[in-house]
């Protein structure tokens, strides 16, 4: 018997009477607010100033910070609603733009923290590398998503040149965080996109081959070979300009140490309150949930965190087509290797490279590509009850 196809007339009549509460994932929205939520208050925590009878606390790092989600839910809604036909159409553009804007801020940008990454909006900056992520993830979906089977070893060769391109540019600012956030996503997306395994351990030899040829060269400037050597050394081998970066480190583990279990109370933090932890509204901002909000707290947040992850995990799942599964997998390994990172390097476990912790540390560059990202994924679940939309991407 043959099965005649639903007009799409009477598909999208189907369509819209799926209710409302299907259509949105509510523990990834709602975690992924908490999360934002927790991260503007140790924001302003660790900005308010040392706060006596005499002085008023600083609120403008929070006031923007509130602006900055603010904007990120509208951007987040945006994306969701942005069809993968129009990703498809536009992703040339997109990657232009990202190739010219990386390379502008290298002629024009201002440098922050020995880093030539950052456009100067007045009073506000704005990092190009952040929404370059979600360049990559796209043009990495896109390639590694063929119709049918594992993506070849065209496609992944391809892929591997996309992501080295931005790569290439962000080692001349240099920004080794960034860097290694764009490669995490690439070598994720490659084994997700099921190549055979003599491929993937070949990609990993490559990677190795790759990380420590970086390593050994000059790419690295002088203040990230420091870090490293922090890192691989204990403080008192470390030379002298590493000497810096040590106590940096220290600081923020004596301030996580002091939290104990139940933390020192909000907005008491010694450590805090002395400013004696560098950048903690931004790199180091884990350090005062470790401080404050003590163990309970930070276990909280990473118990935030690893809802969100397990949603945007199982958005993966479900997605309609590889392509969406893909840009899932592409945002979780960009969450996750971030999250990762930014908590283990303020307790001594990962090197210091100045990755933020998406939803929490301030910066509208990091709020708004963490929230278009999630814009995504809520899309994937949107979506994943179209099959008239699946068809027709996978024609």
């Amino acid at each position: 018997m043959t099965v005649l196809a639903s007009p799409p007339e009477q598909q999208n009549l189907e369509r819209e009477k799926d209710p409302w509460w299907l259509l949105i994932d509510p523990f990834l929205i709602l975690s992924a607010l908490a999360v934002a939520a927790i991260g503007s208050v140790l924001v302003y925590s660790a900005t308010r100033g040392v706060v006596d009878d005499f002085t008023e606390p600083d609120n403008s790092f929070l006031e923007r910070q509130i602006l900055f989600i603010t904007i990120g839910v509208v951007v987040a809604i945006v994306a969701a609603f942005i069809a993968p036909r129009h990703m498809r159409r536009l992703y040339p553009l997109a990657f232009v733009a990202m190739m010219g804007a990386l390379w502008l801020v290298l002629q024009v940008g201002v440098e922050v923290s020995g880093t030539r990454g950052w456009f100067s909006l007045g009073t506000f900056r704005m990092q190009p590398s952040e929404p370059g992520k979600l360049v990559v993830i796209l043009g990495l979906a896109l390639l590694l998503s063929p119709r049918s089977g594992g993506a070849g070893l065209t496609r992944v060769a391809l892929a591997l040149g996309l992501t080295a391109a931005p790569i290439g540019l962000l080692m001349l600012q240099p920004d080794l965080g960034t860097m290694l956030v764009y490669l995490v996503i690439a070598l994720v997306s490659v084994v997700a996109s099921g190549i055979k395994l003599r491929w993937i351990a070949l990609l990993a030899i490559v990677a190795a081959v790759g990380i420590v040829g970086v390593l050994r060269s000059d790419a690295l400037a002088d203040y990230q070979e420091a870090r490293l050597r922090v890192y691989l050394f204990a403080p008192s081998e470390a030379s002298d300009d590493a000497a810096t970066y040590a106590f940096n480190v220290e600081q923020a583990q004596i301030a996580i140490g002091n939290g104990g279990i139940r933390g020192q109370g909000l907005f008491e933090g010694t450590q805090t309150r002395s400013d004696l932890v560098p950048e903690q509204q931004t790199d180091f901002i884990f350090t005062v949930a470790g401080e404050e909000l003590g163990l309970r707290g930070a276990l909280l947040l990473l118990g935030l965190y690893a809802v969100l992850l397990f949603r945007i995990w199982r958005t993966a799942q479900i997605a309609a087509t590889p392509f969406e599964r893909l840009v899932c997998t592409g945002v979780f390994a960009m969450f996750l290797f971030q999250m990762f990172q930014s908590v283990g390097m303020t307790m001594g476990m990962m090197p210091v490279t100045g990755i933020p912790l998406p939803l929490v540390s301030y910066g509208g560059s990091s709020m708004l590509t963490s929230m278009a990202a999630l814009g995504l994924v809520a899309g994937v679940y949107r979506r994943r009850l179209d099959i008239e939309g699946m068809l027709n991407q996978q024609m």
